[in-house]
């Protein structure tokens, strides 16, 4: 596409790492477009959904942009604030009875199992569809491989002929370490437009890993 949208701001912003996917989503990729894969096969994964996006002051995830080594940011949780964790990107995020959540949306709601659907309206002219695609699946990245983890795609109709789609994918005890964005044209094909993948991250208490290291 020439340029992003509206929509596509809105929905990217929040997607697990606030402002800075609305960074990411500016710089479109490149490739070929590619057809819906198959529905997986039905699993469950193990875990409370606060588990899969770690809120505590201090913790922080650093991303790379598109393969690119030299493209990349971190992602700070720094005031805890009226409910919601607040980071360096503008993101709000919170966890309670029903799921992960920012103040418009649910990210990933329980139960964590494939198949698994949900229904944000965040404005008259905007309605965003969830589902657990996978769940119990592995993920590599430049931080690591990460077991059990849940993927969730969210898609948001911008016309008539594209639909704006985000999949995100979440490790237990981590947080989010992957996420692509996508238009699916009305073909059913996919333009890969941003891909924001892990590595590395420092959490309260501890947890950490660090592959290897942006170019500076």
């Amino acid at each position: 596409m020439a340029g992003t949208t509206r929509t596509d701001i809105e929905m990217t912003r929040s997607f697990g790492v606030g402002g800075a996917v609305l960074l990411a989503a500016m710089v479109l990729g490149s490739g070929c477009a590619r057809r819906v894969e198959a529905e997986p096969e039905a699993r469950s994964a193990t875990g409370d959904v606060a588990d899969y996006y770690p809120l505590a002051v201090g913790n922080k995830w650093t991303y790379r942009l598109n393969g690119r080594a030299d493209r990349s940011f971190t992602v700070e949780i720094l005031k805890q604030e009226e409910g919601y964790f607040h980071d360096n990107q503008g993101g709000q995020f919170s966890v309670d009875a029903y799921g992960l959540r920012d103040p418009k949306r649910y990210l990933l709601r329980a139960p964590l199992r494939t198949g698994q659907a949900w229904t944000n309206v965040v404005s008259v002219s905007s309605t965003e569809r969830y589902q657990i695609v996978q769940a119990g699946g592995s993920c590599d990245t430049p931080a690591g491989t990460f077991p059990s983890c849940i993927e969730v795609e969210g898609r948001n109709r911008v016309d008539a002929k594209a639909t704006l789609i985000n999949t995100m994918t979440f490790a237990p005890g981590v947080g989010m370490v992957r996420l692509e964005t996508a238009v699916e044209t009305a073909n059913q094909q996919r333009i890969p437009q941003t891909r924001l993948e892990l590595v590395s991250y420092e959490l309260k208490g501890g947890a950490s890993s660090h592959g290897s290291p942006p170019a500076r």
